[in-house]
């Protein structure tokens, strides 16, 4: 099965078929150019043969018809997902392209390829769905040629284990692709990233994806049985088992790796029944502060809920339709043997408790009939806001609109919050000035904490988009790594963060890290400056 089934699309998310026509590109500009009381005008797209790259610094060996430098697939892998990434490439700036890219067919194509990139010291970069908002897959300007290494042939459910329910899968293949392999054994991953119809088992494993569960299995380290990743210096292949206390795991070192110890052939993950009882319900408060002193009850009852997601009153106006003045919680539940109805009226009980308001005729409750949850109301309006991602209606508008995710231990997310929002909102005046927003949901919430998400944005001139946000994002690292938060949650680290991750890190790890990756990778070549800075 191959990965893309039609070809990506370069300056916004997904497949070309995802890019919004020239129509509602116009009538948003008209939207925008209402809001701004001046006129703006959406860019016009350029075709992918007429986009100017340099030349290939290498040449590709005639016995590897695999890796080509054809022109479109180097524009295809030049830029990840980030916003400004996708600006660059609707402007048609694509200064650091690949000089070829790789797509093995076997593992001894991929040993082939990682083999040749070695002995010439290219920089190897490992490439999943190309999702990565962190600058994950980009060339280094240091590298002297680069050659990207697409895993979307590698991409085959290669057996289930329906008795411990677990599944070995190459790590080529999409999140769609894996559910529908599972869904005639009547399993499920239930590992669904915002990516997830575009993005890969490996880069999940990879980056340490966060899926939608918002409590209890939420990043991909929760699925992982065992691995197997390709390094220059041979292969590493951990014993599949379902728990052991036999020194530091070999697949902690793996998961969160980004690309720079090896590549992720494949893997084999946990996965579960289908789900069959449902239960959602959305509960508004007058207040953040008593929405997020409810939801920390609610999580510290480990009552697990599938879903308590947290919007701030700015957050539910935008998202959810709300008025502005109030916080929204959503609760849902679900399973694959249990009903939910109890677990559901014990999570709002605690909610009404600490000041939330719900009339019982808003919980829905699916009695495994196949009612419908979760798709109306508040509850469903934030649903269709949240599902899929920004089709690139506002690219090159003249809007600057980005997130910035971490997480804190409950006894410190107050003044957290309190500490983020005025040095955030500081930098968000200096550059933006005013009519900018900023808000905050929990994504996930643990016993011990919450994972906010802030999003900010608002107006700038054409062109100063990259330098403005430099400065926004130095200011957000600096306010939740100063606070006390990870750098980041679930958005992995990758070029972006490592500086910030760096200070988050004990020192003494970072050096073992090095050490590993001068075992691993001796001659530095996977991607390099991702996690650790360039020299290693």
């Amino acid at each position: 099965m191959a990965k893309w089934q039609q070809r990506r699309s370069f300056w916004t998310w997904g497949y070309e078929s995802d890019e919004p026509s020239d129509a509602e590109r116009k009538a948003m500009a008209k939207q925008v150019s209402q809001r701004l009381g001046r006129e703006v005008v959406p860019p016009p797209v350029p075709a992918i043969d007429q986009i100017e790259l340099r030349a290939p610094r290498l040449k590709v060996p005639d016995a590897m018809p695999w890796v080509s430098s054809e022109h479109a697939e180097r524009v295809l892998h030049t830029h990840g997902g980030h916003s400004l990434e996708l600006l660059a490439g609707l402007r048609g700036e694509f200064p650091e392209p690949p000089d070829a890219v790789a797509h093995p067919r076997t593992e001894d194509e991929l040993e082939a390829t990682l083999a040749w990139c070695d002995t010439h010291r290219y920089a190897a970069i490992p490439y999943g769905g190309g999702t990565t908002v962190v600058w994950g897959v980009s060339v280094p300007e240091s590298a002297d040629a680069a050659v990207t290494i697409d895993l979307d042939h590698l991409s085959q459910v290669l057996e289930i284990d329906e008795i411990s329910r677990a599944v070995r899968v190459q790590a080529g293949m999409l999140g769609p692709d894996l559910e529908d392999a599972l869904r005639p054994a009547g399993l499920t991953l239930r590992h669904f990233p915002q990516s997830f119809p575009w993005s890969t088992v490996g880069g999940w494993v990879a980056t340490r994806s966060g899926g939608h569960y918002a409590t209890n299995h939420t990043h991909i380290d929760d699925f992982v049985e065992s691995t197997r990743m390709l390094t220059p210096a041979g292969w590493w292949e951990s014993r599949r088992l379902p728990g052991s206390g036999a020194g530091p795991s070999p697949d902690r070192l793996v998961i969160g790796s980004e690309g720079i110890l090896g590549i992720i052939s494949e893997c084999w993950l946990r996965v579960q029944k289908r789900p069959k009882f449902r239960a959602t319900a959305g509960v508004v408060f007058s207040s953040w502060e008593t929405a997020y002193t409810a939801t920390r009850h609610i999580v510290q009852a480990k009552l697990w809920p599938a879903n308590l997601r947290l919007l701030d009153p700015l957050e539910a106006r935008q998202a959810a339709g709300l008025d502005g003045a109030q916080a929204l919680l959503i609760i849902g539940f679900e399973s694959s043997d249990v009903p939910q109805d109890a677990f559901m009226r014990e999570a709002v009980g605690i909610a009404r408790d600490h000041g939330g308001a719900i009339d019982d005729a808003d919980i829905r409750i699916d009695d495994g009939s196949g009612k419908a949850t979760g798709r109306e109301g508040a509850v469903g309006a934030w649903r269709n806001a949240f599902i899929g991602v920004n089709a690139g209606t506002t690219n090159g508008l003249g809007l600057l609109n980005d997130t910035f995710e971490t997480a804190v231990t409950w006894d410190h997310w107050p003044e957290f919050d309190a500490h983020v929002r005025a040095e955030v909102g500081r930098a968000l005046n200096d550059t933006l000035g005013a009519g900018h927003t900023l808000s905050c949901r929990f994504t996930h919430v643990y016993p011990d904490g919450p994972a906010p998400y802030y999003s900010f944005g608002g107006v700038v001139p054409l062109g100063s988009e990259l330098a403005l946000w430099r400065e926004i994002k130095a200011a957000a690292v600096e306010a939740v790594v100063g606070a006390g938060g990870t750098v980041t949650h679930h958005h992995a680290v990758g070029r972006l963060h490592a500086e910030g991750w760096a200070k988050q890190r004990p020192a003494l790890f970072g050096e073992v890290l090095r050490a590993a990756k001068r075992t691993l990778d001796p001659n530095g070549i996977l991607n390099p400056g991702v996690l650790l800075d360039e020299g290693n």
